[in-house]
């Protein structure tokens, strides 16, 4: 039951990440830099960033860094949840 429950607080997780993420793309293009709904996203979603625009080549002016970073998120919550929940 409690391996369930952790499962489930995991995808919840995700999901609620996966959320902000999109929400900060968006903000990105509307709002300015200095905004402080900008700058609130900015601290939660720019040091799961961070690391993978390290790894990742420069590709011009498109961050594909929110879409790795939500594909590796599921198949992460995934992986975890699975290996939970398995007997």
């Amino acid at each position: 039951m409690t391996a369930s429950l952790l499962a489930q607080l995991i995808n919840i997780t995700v999901d609620v990440l996966t959320i902000l993420i999109f929400v900060w793309v968006i903000a990105s293009w509307l709002l300015a830099p200095y905004h402080p709904v900008r700058e609130a996203l900015d601290r939660v979603v720019e040091p799961l960033l961070a690391p993978i625009r390290r790894v990742l080549p420069a590709t011009g002016s498109i961050d594909f860094s929110p879409m790795i970073l939500i594909i590796l998120l599921f198949l992460v919550g995934r992986l975890l949840s699975s290996l939970l929940i398995s007997p």
